[in-house]
């Protein structure tokens, strides 16, 4: 149970999943689906703040390295292209429901490198994210109830 417990919080937690692959994870392995959703919300509420600062330091202690500059560039005109008309008409409203929306590339990391790139307040970001985070984790937890 612990191990499922943990996996469930590190696919939460990671890019290629988020709470929309942890959960269903959680609930499949045999875990309460209270505890799923509640890991799963955690792990995907820490992405934002954890991610931020670590743009943030990368930023100003790599951004001289090319390797780092190219990836970064292209990982911001990625975000951008994906967020830019949400974001530009709604602002944090739109970064929530970019975020809530639970489909591929629509998740915290996305979302975090908008609001960065979108230079949207750190505050403001942190609690559009967070609802569009919730949101999207009650959906996702519901769904497994109709399948």
């Amino acid at each position: 149970m612990f191990y499922d417990i943990l996996w469930t919080f590190l696919i939460s937690f990671s890019p290629f999943g988020e709470a929309r692959a942890g959960i269903p994870y959680g609930e499949l392995n045999g875990l309460p689906i209270i505890l799923v959703f509640l890991v799963g919300l955690v792990a995907n509420l820490l992405v934002f703040p954890i991610f931020y600062k670590a743009i943030e330091l990368a930023n100003k202690h790599l951004w001289k390295n090319p390797l780092y500059k190219r990836t970064s560039l292209y990982l911001a005109l990625r975000a951008r292209a994906k967020t830019q008309s949400v974001i530009k008409k709604y602002g944090a409203w739109g970064l929530m429901v970019f975020v809530m929306i639970p489909l591929p590339v629509t998740g915290a990391y996305t979302g975090t490198i908008a609001a960065y790139i979108f230079r949207i307040s750190y505050k403001k970001s942190l609690i559009a994210i967070s609802i569009g985070v919730t949101i999207s984790s009650i959906m996702v937890t519901s769904f497994m109830f109709i399948i």
